[in-house]
């Protein structure tokens, strides 16, 4: 409607309707306080406070008096309702905002990143329950398991070419320092040890005649050397009775053994002759793959 109570001709519809196309501002308070201000002014310009009036009123016109059509107060009140919505959309911070279309790059970087969002919250879930219930005790570690212990040693007839005292000689070797919790490469160099002093059997000696007061498989020669190892009373390594029991001198083999610095990296020659201090040192290696066979068979390696 004009001012001068005429219809609006097709060229305001048309510049009205170029004004609502503008471009949107980046904005989105500062366009639509200009919406709504263009708005204001549009209607204080086209209708005077006559015009108002006539809205409770008659509307004159050519003489004529006539009610207000309801089609146009109607539009009146929704313009008033859009506008009063436009400003609590503002005030509230909600006006929307255009943006450019994305790119089909842009689109796939982000499903990307949402994709990755969802996976971290996801592994994060657990965590943040146990923090927000303090309530649920955490889970407890698993108890550490106990290293197995070693295979016992079993009861096998002679192996490696040995006869049956030989043999006993040899269990008796392998169960002392299983005992003593020896490794089976420690095991190994004892049974060659005693392969190359004794022959694997508890031997007296006519020099010492005390020591055939004791049981014994034959006699030696060497000096003061008895048992199994040949070990001399005169170097320290025990008395007479006790280096002729097997076992004592195998104990007394095995903790000299243990005193040698990085013995667990040594040839099988070198380290028995680290504790043996021999004329021929060279002569324990020839032994080492019988030792072997026979520690395999009272200790099996698979058990």
């Amino acid at each position: 409607m004009r001012d001068d109570d005429r219809p609006d001709t097709k060229d305001d519809a048309a510049g009205t309707t170029d004004r609502t196309d503008e471009a949107v501002s980046i904005e989105p308070a500062s366009w639509a306080r200009r919406r709504i201000s263009e708005a204001r002014t549009w209607l204080a310009r086209r209708w005077s406070s006559d015009n108002w009036a006539r809205l409770t009123g008659q509307w004159s016109s050519l003489g004529r008096t006539r009610p207000v059509p309801r089609t146009v107060a109607v539009g009146l009140l929704c313009a008033l309702g859009l506008l009063a919505f436009t400003q609590g959309r503002i005030a509230s911070g909600n006006t929307p905002v255009e943006r450019e279309p994305a790119t089909a790059a842009a689109l796939v970087e982000r499903a990307q990143a949402e994709r990755a969002a969802s996976r971290s919250e996801k592994r994060a879930v657990p965590s943040q329950e146990a923090s927000a219930n303090p309530d649920v005790p955490a889970a407890a570690p698993a108890p550490e398991q106990p290293a197995p212990p070693p295979a016992p040693p079993v009861d096998p007839g002679p192996v490696a070419g040995l006869s049956g005292v030989q043999m006993d000689n040899a269990k008796a070797i392998v169960r002392t320092g299983h005992d003593m919790g020896m490794p089976r490469r420690a095991l190994i160099i004892g049974v060659a040890t005693a392969m190359q002093e004794s022959n694997l059997l508890n031997l007296a000696n006519d020099a010492l005649p005390e020591s055939l007061n004791h049981p014994h498989q034959g006699t030696g020669w060497d000096h003061d050397s008895v048992g199994l190892f040949q070990q001399r009373t005169s170097s320290g390594w025990g008395p007479v009775d006790k280096l002729m029991d097997p076992a004592y001198a195998t104990a007394q083999f095995f903790n000299a053994l243990r005193r040698i610095p990085g013995w667990q990296q040594m040839a099988l020659t070198d380290a028995a002759q680290a504790v043996q201090v021999s004329a021929f040192p060279g002569y324990y290696a020839q032994h080492e793959g019988a030792a072997t066979e026979v520690v395999d068979a009272i200790i099996p390696p698979n058990r």
